[in-house]
């Protein structure tokens, strides 16, 4: 009973954090539930729903929150693992997969199916948070390929429940890297006119991320300026994308801003 109270608490919490139109009040007050997962965890620590909550809000907030870089590694470290700890408590093989080698996590990967494909995706965001957050190491960054096929495996086996945003997520990937060192901007602008064209416009972040991380990547400044003037005439207001709505919105101003002296 009291772990399947603290799940529904922790349903509850990330949709209220995600409808929230005042990111300062997240960022004040998101830590305190932070530290209440940990609690839950502390005597329930092999509930893979519970870790992925809590791999999700540490993620989210050492992603988004989080302005000092020590401080951002050792919060999605810390998603990164509780992510970890759900998959290997949902599918066994992927106990291993911090030692695997690319061809062993790839073949790991084909065990993985729809019903732990929730596991994955949360697996694969809080990895890519922890890639962000770590993109001056070259260690980290050499991880992307694993990212990819992660995500490939997860579009997979999601069928009608797949989250139109792991295409954001794919996008960001495939742009990380300039061309020249394995990027793949064309196919990763593929991923993010799906995000847009699945969320009917209404996800601006990943608009966002299409103008940051493929536009300004290839100098298409015509691109990059229609995509963030349309973000910045959108209302935020959408189930589920509102917090990241309003900080789209803000952070497409400063694009703008800036944008003549990149451009």
């Amino acid at each position: 009973m009291m772990s399947s109270a603290a799940s529904g608490l922790a349903d509850n919490l990330s949709s209220a954090i995600l409808n929230q139109d005042d990111p300062e009040t997240v960022r004040a007050g998101a830590p305190s539930y932070m530290l209440l997962l940990d609690s839950f965890l502390e005597g329930d620590p092999d509930n893979p729903q519970l870790l992925a909550s809590a791999a999700t809000l540490y993620a989210s907030y050492g992603a988004v929150f989080a302005d000092d870089p020590a401080r951002a590694s050792r919060l999605t470290t810390r998603a990164r693992n509780y992510a970890q700890d759900a998959m290997c408590e949902s599918y066994a093989p992927a106990c291993g997969w911090p030692d695997a080698s690319y061809d062993e996590f790839v073949a790991s990967l084909d065990g993985v199916s729809g019903k732990q494909s929730d596991y994955l995706y949360t697996y694969g965001f809080a990895t890519l948070a922890y890639l962000r957050a770590h993109s001056d190491d070259w260690n980290s960054l050499a991880e992307l390929p694993q990212a990819e096929a992660l995500f490939d495996r997860y579009l997979e086996i999601a069928g009608d429940d797949v989250d139109g945003t792991v295409h954001t997520y794919m996008g960001i990937l495939l742009t990380l890297r300039p061309p020249s060192l394995g990027g793949k901007p064309e196919e990763a602008r593929e991923h993010f006119e799906k995000a847009i064209a699945m969320s009917d416009g209404r996800d601006l972040s990943a608009k966002v991320e299409y103008a940051k991380g493929y536009a300004k990547l290839l100098y298409e400044r015509e691109l990059h300026d229609r995509l963030l003037g349309e973000v910045m005439e959108a209302s935020p207001y959408a189930d589920g994308l509102t917090l990241s709505n309003v900080m789209a919105k803000e952070e497409a101003e400063q694009l703008m801003a800036e944008a003549d002296d990149y451009f």
